[in-house]
């Protein structure tokens, strides 16, 4: 199994950021790559659809609130992994009320691809999601 992980500060406090992107259907709200968010199961499970109209199905596995992250699982993607598990975070930034820590990481196990470039797949999507953040806080 392979795993990625990538952080960014934002100048914004760790509330603003958590309601922006907080929200399980909320990744049109900030994510260009992803300008649609279908609720199915009670809002359990999202059906997003990328530019390419290519689909893209996760299911929430661990939401909190209060500490501010959620984890979800890939169901289909046309990604080249299998048991897809991500977890977006926000955390504070000691001694900062005007700046948050965002982080994106996931574990995944490659198919028809190497490691390496599964990894470099997911570390460009994480990386230029949280840029895409950047951008909508500093808007």
């Amino acid at each position: 199994m392979a795993s990625t992980s990538v952080s960014r500060v934002l100048p914004a406090s760790p509330q603003r950021v958590w309601e922006l992107i907080g929200g399980f259907h909320a990744l049109p709200d900030w994510l260009p790559y992803i300008p649609e968010s279908t609720m199915l199961e009670g809002g359990r499970v999202r059906r997003l659809a990328n530019p390419d109209g290519e689909v893209i199905i996760e299911r929430m596995m661990d939401f909190s609130e209060t500490e501010r992250h959620y984890t979800y699982a890939i169901i289909e993607a046309p990604f080249p992994v299998t048991g897809y598990l991500s977890t977006l975070r926000v955390h504070p930034v000691p001694g900062r009320e005007d700046a948050a820590e965002v982080q994106w990481s996931g574990s995944f196990t490659p198919t028809g691809v190497s490691e390496s470039e599964a990894v470099d797949l997911f570390n460009t999507i994480y990386r230029d999601g949280l840029e895409a953040l950047h951008h909508t806080l500093a808007g």
